[in-house]
């Protein structure tokens, strides 16, 4: 088959398209015939080596933990899916990764509605497991205030959603140019940087409950200040999380429970028209080092993605 891959770490400058064995499911897995594959944070740490868990990657490797597109093998023990289907969800995530090639292996999965492109469906996949994972982890009831530092990124612009979906105010921190994309999204925006706390309790907020810390970018003091409680915040990037009693939350590789029921409960709320997800920008996959290049200096408005249909390779057979 056809992937983008890396066979050492360092820039987007690494990745190229070449040919690799096609993966098989195994129990409890499907296959699918890739049409869009998303471009995450991790896929960024992974390739560039930064995260420790590119110490666990075989090289070469494909990226990509995101993937949509037409079920074509079913792996034992699976059912409630058929060949042909289109779904989208999470590649095998003992694999890290493999969704950027022409098939690719999804452990967590959901159909796609109609109504919904390949592209977001590409990219829709680990943003909502782990978004919905976080506010199952923070607790949320409705009529709570949340607070989402990081809340214009791929997951972010998620749980900013999912989130109001189930009753909960939201204020959502991001640069001044995506006050109106938050607005948009149901959170009401606030300015992120030094000096958070004063800014929200200027927007006339008696109290928030919980903190999502979506960003890394160093929050958590400020974070700890509004809501006053570790237990009360959740961070998805920050490594530091245990010197401020904070939970850091690694999904299954931490041994967590995932959020595959997230995927359903968001594909229905899409038929609905409650919920989407963002793109900031789309690339055919001979362009996957421009698309990790935007994913690291790129607006962080939502979420990149690749197309897979139409890719060229030296061959195409499996």
């Amino acid at each position: 088959m056809f992937a983008v891959q890396f066979d050492r770490f360092g820039g987007p400058e690494v990745l190229h398209l070449g040919t690799a064995d096609a993966p098989w499911p195994r129990a409890g897995q499907i296959r699918v015939r890739v049409h869009a594959a998303g471009v995450s944070p991790v896929d960024v740490g992974l390739r560039s080596g930064r995260t420790p868990m590119s110490a666990r990657l075989p090289l070469p490797h494909i990226p990509g933990v995101d993937a949509a597109g037409v079920v074509d093998e079913i792996g034992e023990g699976v059912d409630g899916v058929a060949l042909g289907d289109h779904v989208f969800g999470v590649v095998d995530v003992a694999k890290l990764g493999g969704g950027t090639a022409q098939y690719a292996v999804l452990q967590l999965w959901a159909d796609k509605p109609a109504v919904m492109s390949w592209a977001q469906a590409g990219a829709a996949g680990s943003s909502i497991e782990t978004a919905t994972r976080a506010l199952d982890l923070l607790g949320l009831q409705p009529g709570m205030t949340l607070l989402v530092d990081g809340a214009a990124g791929g997951v972010g612009s998620v749980a900013v959603q999912l989130a109001a979906a189930r009753g909960v105010r939201v204020i959502g921190t991001a640069r001044a140019d995506n006050r109106d994309f938050l607005s948009q999204l149901g959170a009401t925006p606030v300015t992120y940087g030094p000096d958070l706390a004063d800014r929200v309790k200027a927007l006339g907020v008696a109290r928030v409950d919980r903190a999502l810390d979506v960003a890394g970018a160093g929050s958590l003091t400020q974070l700890l200040e509004l809501v006053g409680d570790p237990s009360a915040v959740v961070t998805l990037a920050d490594f530091t999380a245990p010197a401020h009693g904070v939970r850091l939350s690694m999904g299954q590789l931490a041994g967590e429970p995932d959020g595959r029921h997230g995927l359903r409960a968001a594909a229905e709320l899409f038929t609905e028209g409650r919920f989407t997800v963002p793109i900031e920008a789309a690339f055919p996959l001979e362009k996957a080092t421009d698309a990790h290049e935007t994913a690291e200096h790129g607006s962080r408005r939502g979420k990149i993605v690749m197309i897979v249909d139409g890719a060229q390779a030296s061959s195409h057979q499996s």
